[in-house]
């Protein structure tokens, strides 16, 4: 592989994003839709069938030798979320890219058809709704998840759909078959420091981590900031502290397993410095490897809702927004994987990832593997996000040889990859 042109390739899917600090290519707007239409025409080039499904899913298919076995896929997402780095995701749909083009160059023809999957709107950033692209690929998503979302701009999902010629209501036609896909793999940067700190180069990952999210809204009373005693308040934004306070206290009694929880949005209205708030709508974020553990946190996050009302006078609707089990992956994969580090004398680290995937869902449809590379400081989300060719390469490397040995290569002297049956 040309990895320097994988590295060009990254930088070129990156060219597309909104102006500000980093990038900014949120899903379903037109940064986002066109760094797409530049992927679906780089591989029309490599001779390669492209198509949309109804939610936005660009899929590429390169036929085998033998186009009725199911297909071995990959991919990942380029979405992104507000001020985001360079690598969460788009790698993995650059190495694709890359690992298509080396395949034509060498003329190796695989047995079983191979699809590059870009899934859309991966992030949960803009609709607060996350890997709803690769949902309706396994069959996940619901009518009743998606149908009134809208983003802090109030622009609903529906509306963005329409104005990329998606179809909202056809969703379940993104839907594939179970054996449709041999198995899937996704290259992805860690997002964590363990990796790096080790020396590492290739995390093989075990298990995808759950999440459940929540929305709260809470209601106080505003008055003068001035002139209402203390005594007298009914402030909506301290009850929002004491959840969020005590939702870290629960995280941390669960730190063993590595649960976390998160407040990642606090909206305060009506925003006045000399106004007690009146409203706060609050966004939770609780995830884990271990279901026991995370039920345990949104235990205690109910408890508190309860105290926090009784104590200040509150009253607190909340709504759970996303609920989603921790997933373990193919073992017949990690193993496969083990081996070809093993073959390339690249050193591996069994891992779980904290961070979800689109891969977690591909598991309802076939075997599924997810490799990470070393992420610089285990910045992710971040402007600074970095992780070198050097460190890229590796994954790239096992990526490869891992999707020929479950396609299969048609003439055996072009490769010294042995299938899988």
């Amino acid at each position: 592989m040309d990895f320097k042109r994988l590295e060009q390739t990254l930088k070129n899917i990156n060219s597309f994003s909104e102006a500000g600090e980093g990038i900014n290519r949120l899903a379903y707007t037109d940064e986002e839709r066109q760094a797409a239409d530049e992927i679906g025409e780089i591989c029309k080039k490599e001779g390669m069938s492209v198509k949309y499904d109804s939610v936005g899913n660009l899929i590429a298919r390169r036929e085998g030798t033998h186009p009725e076995l199911p297909a071995v896929a990959f991919g990942s997402h380029i979405d992104s979320v507000y001020e985001a780095g360079a690598y969460d995701g788009t790698l993995g749909v650059a190495a694709a890219i890359e690992i298509i083009r080396s395949l034509n160059e060498a003329k190796i023809q695989t047995e079983h058809p191979l699809e590059l999957i870009v899934f859309a709107c991966e992030e949960s950033a803009r609709f607060s709704f996350s890997t709803l692209g690769s949902k309706a690929i396994a069959g996940l998503l619901k009518k009743e998840d998606i149908a009134d979302l809208q983003d802090k701009d109030g622009i609903f999902l529906r509306d963005a759909f329409q104005k990329y010629k998606l179809h909202l209501d056809k969703f379940g036609e993104a839907k594939q078959r179970k054996g449709a896909y041999k198995a899937f793999f996704e290259l992805h940067v860690e997002q964590g420091p363990v990796l790096e700190e080790k020396n590492i180069p290739i995390g093989i990952v075990t298990g995808i981590a759950g999440a459940t999210r929540f929305q709260l809204n809470i209601e106080g009373e505003a008055s003068h900031s001035g002139t209402t005693p203390m005594g007298y308040r009914k402030d909506a934004f301290l009850g929002a502290a004491e959840i969020a306070l005590a939702i870290e206290k629960a995280a941390k009694a669960e730190k063993s397993v590595g649960t976390v929880a998160t407040v990642g949005v606090c909206d305060v209205e009506p925003g006045a410095m000399n106004v007690i708030p009146g409203r706060v709508k609050m966004q939770v974020d609780i995830r884990g490897i271990s279901e026991a553990s995370k039920k345990m946190v949104i235990q205690k996050l109910f408890q508190s809702i309860k105290d926090t009302e009784e104590k200040r006078g509150l009253i607190i609707h909340h709504t759970r927004t996303n609920d989603q089990a921790p997933v373990v992956l193919s073992e017949e994969v990690i193993q496969e994987l083990s081996k070809t580090c093993d073959e390339n004398e690249y050193a591996y680290q069994l891992m779980p990832s904290g961070a979800g995937h689109d891969a977690m869902n591909m598991t309802n449809l076939c075997p599924v593997g997810l490799i990470f590379i070393p992420s610089e400081k285990g910045l992710s989300h971040n402007p600074k996000e970095y992780s070198s060719i050097e460190q890229i390469a590796p994954g790239a490397t096992i990526l490869k040889q891992e999707i020929l040995k479950w396609a299969g290569v048609a003439d055996r002297t072009a490769d010294k990859i042995q299938s899988l049956p």
